[in-house]
């Protein structure tokens, strides 16, 4: 199977995946299931493994694919037109397809109120520490909210410098817990241990995922920290019916 079936007890009219790297058309660094349009695989590849994606999957729409720029913008995915500068995407409607793309960064799915709203985010360490996961909550406007964290780059891999920590310390009671002194003046962020504070201070714990790394398994997955510039992305996708 060429993607991830999240675990997480969803409402049966939920639908969400994680698509893997295999069983597309692209080749050399983007083989094979490049859906991502931004990082120069050949267009005719990308649009025929997004083809790829939605008859795999049965979505019963395109997904609403967003321009990412490590920030904070949510938008509702019913409404847009066109490709959005965005970083997250909601809906309370059926058959729409909120989607994000990473590899490495943290994708989150997101249900609310048993599936009367859903949602995805796209969380590098930028966007997290701007408030990308407060603002998707605060576009839900749910009172209760499940969340799965999807495949990022694991607490093993992810060295960062002090000013990432310092800007976290800042404005994240008990984000020191998040990081691991290399001493050699890097630290090891785990990116998802953080995603686990914003949502806890939040008054989320029904948090699902959290253990896939990225760099650490290089036929599943895409990473940016590991191949560099010239790789592709995998879709984090929910939909209701």
């Amino acid at each position: 199977m060429n993607w991830i079936k999240p675990d997480w007890p969803l409402p049966a009219h939920i639908h969400a995946a994680v698509t893997l790297r295999s069983g597309g058309v692209s080749t050399g660094a983007y083989a094979s299931l490049n859906p991502a349009t931004h990082v120069n695989d050949d267009a005719g590849h990308v649009l025929a493994n997004r083809q790829i994606i939605r008859d795999m999957l049965k979505l019963p729409a395109e997904p609403v694919w967003l321009q990412q720029v490590h920030g904070v913008n949510v938008i509702k995915a019913d409404t847009s037109c066109g490709l959005v500068q965005a970083d997250a995407s909601y809906t309370d409607q059926a058959g729409v397809v909120c989607a994000v793309l990473t590899a490495d960064c943290l994708p989150l799915l997101l249900c609310g109120d048993q599936g009367k709203v859903i949602a995805t985010a796209h969380a590098g360490w930028r966007g997290l520490q701007a408030g990308v996961i407060q603002q998707t909550l605060q576009s839900m406007k749910c009172s209760h909210v499940q969340v799965w964290l999807g495949p990022a780059i694991g607490p093993e891999h992810f060295e960062v410098g002090a000013d990432v920590r310092d800007a976290f310390l800042e404005t994240l009671s008990g984000a020191h817990t998040a990081f691991r002194d290399t001493h050699g003046g890097k630290w090891l962020a785990d990116i998802y241990q953080l995603a686990r504070i914003i949502l806890s201070a939040h008054g989320i714990t029904d948090i699902y995922g959290g253990d896939r790394c990225t760099v650490a398994d290089p036929l599943s997955f895409y990473s940016y920290r590991r191949d560099g510039a010239q790789t592709g992305r995998m879709a984090s996708l929910i939909w209701r019916d």
